[in-house]
């Protein structure tokens, strides 16, 4: 197995009962009033985890067909709120998710690093610049690996990630 593309992993939770009714109702229920909820408890972790401060904030991108089906990007509303906490910008618009494929938490573990291959397109210039990746849930840790490739193609000279929660195994 490859080492990951991204530097860092701060997790709030293990992704078990009940943060992932809590996740779920975000996600999947547009329960927008858990966002500064869960953002407020992932930047305790945060500051406690992180030496250094990020310049900016990236939130794992979706498909413009899957933004349109859930109405909001669950990963850009926990970044905005963290970028609040934190006084750093949201690069809302500096990746997009070119290839609408299957959601990955519809495929086993092992198919899923396949399904984000060329997935992701970054047109930022982001040289030389810390950035943090930010998402609801890491499973299998693909999606987040494939975006911080081309986060680093970008120029970025580090790539964390900060998630609610994270699927232990």
């Amino acid at each position: 197995m490859h080492p990951p593309r991204f530097d860092h992993v701060v997790a709030a939770y293990p992704y078990s009962f009940p943060v992932d009714a809590l996740v779920q109702a975000y996600k999947y229920g547009g329960d927008l009033t858990l966002a500064p909820v869960l953002a407020a408890n992932l930047a305790v972790e945060i500051a406690e985890q992180v030496d250094e401060q990020v310049d900016a904030i990236i939130p794992t991108p979706l498909s413009a067909s899957r933004l349109r089906e859930r109405g909001f990007n669950q990963a850009h509303e926990l970044a905005r709120c963290l970028a609040r906490r934190a006084n750093v910008p949201v690069l809302g618009e500096a990746c997009r998710k070119v290839i609408d494929k299957a959601p990955q938490a519809s495929l086993p573990f092992n198919e899923r690093a396949r399904n984000m291959r060329g997935a992701f397109v970054c047109d930022a210039d982001l040289r030389k610049m810390s950035v943090a990746i930010v998402d609801d849930v890491m499973t299998t840790g693909a999606t987040v690996n494939e975006l911080a490739r081309n986060l680093k193609r970008a120029g970025a000279s580090r790539v964390s990630v900060w998630v609610v929660a994270r699927t232990l195994r």
